[in-house]
């Protein structure tokens, strides 16, 4: 297969021209957005990073995609007051770099209706709990962790779902389990789910590309 050489500072090197281009939506840090980047880099994943848009123009994701030589853009309420003129303007950033599939790495706004349609089946998030359960409206973050443990569960884990119009009701394409320890903190839970998080997404994003996990809005794969 054929490697495309990309310019950088350094730091995006050969990446292996795929028909995978992935878009990334994202508000806060972008973990698992560069534990992505890296899967790239590294060749365990099969894809191009094709852009970063973030609601935050502070956000650790922007200046990730700064560090990557990836293009990005802050698109928010600031930039476009209107809800319809923001979500024609993402999903004209995500078209502008042919995006195949957006990736929602802790993204805390809801996807407008013109872009959720343009890429219907073939949005995913990441969820840190094994849904359905402890998911949907205010589920996020340290709430869900904090949740786990009041109810006492033994396991958690994350979910890799596809998005829909109501939050974290997509189908579930794969979870990890994660056992919940009797000492556990929301923050201990938290961090050993997210270890698991970054690996999980990378690897059924590679699956995809591989065809060994079908999405209703992606059909190419690497070996077609």
């Amino acid at each position: 297969m054929q490697l495309t050489l990309h310019k950088t500072r350094d730091t995006l090197h050969e990446i292996r021209d795929t028909k995978m281009n992935i878009g990334f939506l994202a508000s806060h840090n972008g973990s698992n957005m560069q534990a992505i980047i890296d899967a790239c880099k590294a060749g365990r994943l099969q894809a191009t990073p094709a852009c970063i848009i973030s609601n935050n123009p502070d956000s650790g994701a922007l200046a990730r995609a700064k560090a990557e030589s990836i293009p990005y853009y802050h698109l928010s309420s600031k930039t476009h007051p209107s809800e319809e003129a923001l979500d024609q303007a993402i999903l004209s950033a995500l078209t502008r770099h042919q995006v195949d599939i957006v990736i929602l790495a802790g993204y805390m706004k809801k996807i407008g209706p013109r872009t959720l349609q343009h890429f219907s089946g073939a949005i995913l998030n990441i969820h840190p709990a094994l849904l359905p359960r402890f998911g949907g409206k205010g589920m996020y973050g340290m709430n869900v962790h904090e949740a786990v443990i009041a109810a006492g569960e033994k396991e958690s884990g994350p979910s890799v779902h596809l998005v829909n119009e109501e939050y974290d009701a997509g189908p579930v394409i794969a979870q990890i389990r994660v056992p919940v320890l009797p000492d556990d903190t929301p923050d201990t839970l938290a961090a050993r789910v997210l270890k698991k998080e970054h690996d999980l997404f990378s690897d059924v994003l590679q699956k995809i590309a591989q065809g060994v996990i079908t999405i209703p809005g992606y059909r190419g794969n690497i070996n077609s």
